[in-house]
């Protein structure tokens, strides 16, 4: 379980990563969903379905859903 942890730990790192050094909106937004994945799998793990739930429907959904509509309101992001 301790490699899973530690494999975890670096996707989320590397999303980190992605997502702050991205030239496009789009693609930080991609990552930024992916980071709310792989966080929300973390917290399962750590036995917490309750808050994995929760990040999982408001940090990858409801939140790039928000995200995605304002770069296309915008005209960002492309």
């Amino acid at each position: 379980m301790n490699n899973i942890e530690n494999l975890i730990l670096l996707l989320l790192l590397f999303c980190v990563v992605m997502i702050v050094f991205s030239k496009k909106l789009v693609t930080s937004l991609i990552f930024l969903g992916t980071f709310s994945l792989l966080l929300s799998v973390s917290y399962f793990i750590m036995q917490a379905p309750d808050v994995a739930i929760t990040e999982a429907a408001l940090g990858s959904g409801l939140s790039v859903i928000v995200y995605m509509v304002a770069i296309k309101k915008t005209g960002g992001g492309i």
